[in-house]
């Protein structure tokens, strides 16, 4: 039976991964039969809370997906009208995006509204549920969001143990998160790097997307430092927004002298261009300091790069060690061992295994277990 759908994240003009997922999601409901549309935010972040440079896209948008720029994340009066024109829509299910505690009054209030026509399910997708970098005012917030939703879809064990400790027992499923698909098809790595001027011949890790403390772009630097990563001549591209203090890094690769093998590309990277970063590297490196799961990891399944990850949060069982990647500790001399190890067994043997193992990321599965959810919630 077709459904109505409404999710409730961000979406086009904002911009970055969360408004390219939903996107693909509504696309794949869509293409499933049902009916789906986005309630996006007409005001996401407050510019003073908000670290990059803007939060709007450049590039043209989605079509045939249906966005509507209705939330204010900052004004209650905005939460409880939006709640009743949603709870008067009365759609099947709404799908809501949880990634941090700040969106937990808007959100919550909202919900809160719907559910009052007693038809609405709604199942949040939990991308965090206690956040990276912790700020006052977190746990209360987001027990507040949990308590307005029905059910909830998790991508990693961490962010299930996290759910389970709100909220015991309400249904939850983990789903693995789906491949990004939706950048274009891989180009040769020829043509990525003429795109980019990088040599053919230079050996090349990626770091990809915005830059922030928990991500641990420090710990890849120190280990680029490494003599036997020089001398091998290894170079680090960094693609991707500085979203904290850009001086700390400055300061950091001078002191370690390693500027000549990075390739610095500090700013914001639109869609229409991630294929060529994701297709110019041997390498994808996510030296995270603490992670849930990573939207950088299934876009490098889905252009069959290599992974070298940190050993934390959900990582390690997105990136099975000697198969697709390798998995190293948090620190720089393990790090850089890492990195040797990968340029001696070569990017091609691991290729097998990441064409494998993806098969498993599917927009399918997450869609059929969100309504197989919302069936289990009618029961």
């Amino acid at each position: 039976m077709n459904k109505n759908i409404i999710i409730i994240g961000p979406a086009y003009p904002l911009r970055g991964g969360l408004a390219t997922f939903d996107q693909r999601l509504a696309r794949e409901f869509q293409q499933q039969g049902h009916t789906c549309s986005i309630y996006s935010f007409s005001l996401q972040y407050p510019a003073f809370l908000f670290p990059g440079t803007t939060q709007y896209s450049t590039e043209p948008p989605p079509e045939g997906i249906d966005i509507r720029t209705r939330i204010n994340s900052v004004n209650p009066l905005n939460w409880i009208g939006v709640g009743k024109e949603l709870r008067n829509l009365r759609p099947d299910i709404i799908v809501v995006r949880y990634w941090l505690p700040f969106m937990g009054p808007a959100l919550g209030t909202i919900l809160r509204k719907v559910k009052k026509n007693r038809h609405t399910r709604i199942i949040a997708i939990t991308d965090n549920v206690l956040p990276h970098e912790k700020r006052p005012g977190d746990f209360q917030f987001t027990r507040y969001f949990l308590k307005s939703c029905d059910a909830f879809v998790t991508m990693s064990d961490k962010v299930m143990q996290d759910l389970r400790r709100f909220e015991p027992l309400k249904p939850a499923k983990q789903v693995l998160h789906p491949l990004y698909d939706n950048f274009g098809p891989a180009v040769s790595k020829a043509e990525a790097r003429q795109r980019l001027g990088i040599p053919l011949q230079d050996k090349v890790l990626l770091f990809f997307g915005f830059i922030r403390k928990y991500k641990g772009l420090d710990i890849l630097l120190e280990a680029m430092a490494d003599q036997r990563i020089r001398q091998l001549e290894i170079r680090l591209l960094i693609a991707g927004e500085y979203y904290g203090d850009e001086k700390t890094y400055e300061e950091l690769i001078e002191k370690l002298g390693i500027r000549s093998s990075l390739l610095l590309h500090t700013g914001f990277i639109a869609d229409s261009d991630v294929r060529y970063y994701l297709c110019a590297a041997d390498a994808v490196v996510q030296p995270y300091r603490n992670a849930t799961q990573s939207g950088v990891t299934p876009l490098a399944y889905h252009f069959e790069k290599p992974m070298i990850v940190s050993n934390v949060g959900g990582l390690p069982s997105l990136v099975p060690h000697g198969k697709v990647g390798l998995v190293a500790e948090a620190n720089p001399p393990a790090l850089a061992e890492a990195i040797l190890q990968f340029f001696k067994l070569g990017e091609n043997y691991f290729i097998p295994h990441l064409r494998k193992e993806k098969q498993q990321y599917s927009w399918t599965n997450l869609v059929r277990t969100i309504l197989q959810i919302a069936d289990d919630l009618q029961k």
